[in-house]
């Protein structure tokens, strides 16, 4: 069993892998799921290639960043675009949407690739490989969850969804099985609870 680590009440991280992690979660106590899993076309050399399949298992409302080069392996309601707005030759990943809405949305926000991208934007560049902008997440959060909701990340990776979630008032459960990138989560959830606390 993976020790969790709580960062007050609203908060709890698991380093591990997220199967390992699922036991702890209660019964229909998820309200959303928000996650960028692993794709298998994209660093399956480097990453653990955890299938999605047990998704079907957990109930709310879920959001799958998913590549698009590759068929999407569940049933899903609807599919939502991420615009990266790269100029010509815009790239863009899909977003599918399961147990939700069946009214796509296209979302436009900057690739965060570097320092200097993520600077602009006012964001800040970890050095994950497929790191979404806080933005994003802040959107999609504020789009297709309630104040107060329980969203789960089983693949947190920098925690971008964590910090999110702070910004937005939700309630936050998330894995990594990568340590440094677990310890990363970590403290960007911590820097922005404390920005939250901050008067005014």
């Amino acid at each position: 069993m993976i020790e969790p680590v709580r960062l007050g009440e609203d908060v709890t991280l698991y380093c591990g892998d997220c199967l390992e992690a699922l036991p702890t979660l209660k019964a229909g106590s998820v309200d959303a799921v928000v996650t960028d899993p692993p794709y298998p076309d994209y660093h399956a050399d480097t990453y653990k290639q955890t299938g999605i399949d047990w998704l079907t298992t957990i109930g709310g409302r879920q959001l799958v960043f998913w590549s698009a080069k590759v068929g999407f392996p569940l049933s899903y309601t609807a599919i939502h675009i991420w615009d990266k707005k790269t100029g010509a030759g815009s790239q863009y990943e899909r977003i599918f949407e399961r147990n939700g809405s069946k009214a796509y949305c296209v979302f436009r926000h900057y690739l965060i690739n570097s320092t200097v991208a993520a600077s602009y934007t006012g964001d800040k560049f970890t050095g994950h490989p497929s790191q979404k902008p806080v933005k994003l997440l802040i959107e999609l959060l504020e789009k297709f969850t309630n104040s107060d909701n329980l969203v789960f990340d089983p693949f947190m990776g920098s925690g971008t969804t964590g910090v999110a979630c702070a910004r937005t008032g939700r309630r936050f459960v998330g894995c990594e099985i990568d340590e440094e990138y677990f310890d990363i989560a970590v403290k960007r959830i911590k820097q922005e609870q404390m920005q939250m606390r901050m008067p005014i």
